[in-house]
Parts: structure tokens; sequence; C-alpha cells
């Protein structure tokens, strides 16, 4: 899928489309989200740990993460640029 399927489908699927991204490195804690959240990576790479398991995300590659799932986050060495949606 490329970026612009990915945000025709986010929209056509009531998420609020979104471009962020965050430096090398970084790590977030565990966490969750009130929202659903897709992201595509368009940048660099991120790590997701969910239910203990770890998953890393290259540029083109996408995810859902659901409202509430708990996980973690790291960001690769180059850093890491993505577009995403949330829906409540």
């Amino acid at each position: 899928m490329t970026q612009h399927e990915f945000e025709a489908d986010l929209k056509r699927e009531g998420y609020d489309v979104f471009y962020g991204g965050l430096r090398a490195n970084h790590e977030n804690p565990e966490h969750g989200h009130p929202w659903d959240a897709r992201v595509m990576v368009i940048g660099g790479e991120i790590t997701i740990t969910r239910d203990g398991k770890a998953e890393t995300f290259h540029a083109g590659d996408s995810c859902m993460v659901p409202a509430n799932c708990q996980h973690t986050e790291k960001v690769g060495p180059q850093g890491v640029a993505y577009v995403a949606g949330r829906r409540q």
C-alpha cells in the first residue's frame, strides 16, 4: 500500500490523519491511548512491543494499535517519521 492509499483508507474509515516523528533512539515506556491508531512508517524505523512481542516497522510498513492496548515504542538509530490516524 502506498502512503497516498494509506491516507485515503484512513479518511474513508473515519480516522483523523496527522504526521509526526520521533528522534533517534527515543523510547516511550509502556502506555496506551484512548483511541484506535493506525500508523505507516515513511522514514526510519520503530519497534513496538505489545503482549510481550516486539515488532519492528520500516518505511512502507504499517500497523494498527487498538484503543487501550498497552505497548512500548523504541525508535531506531535514524529516527522515525510517520503518518498516523486516530479514531475514537
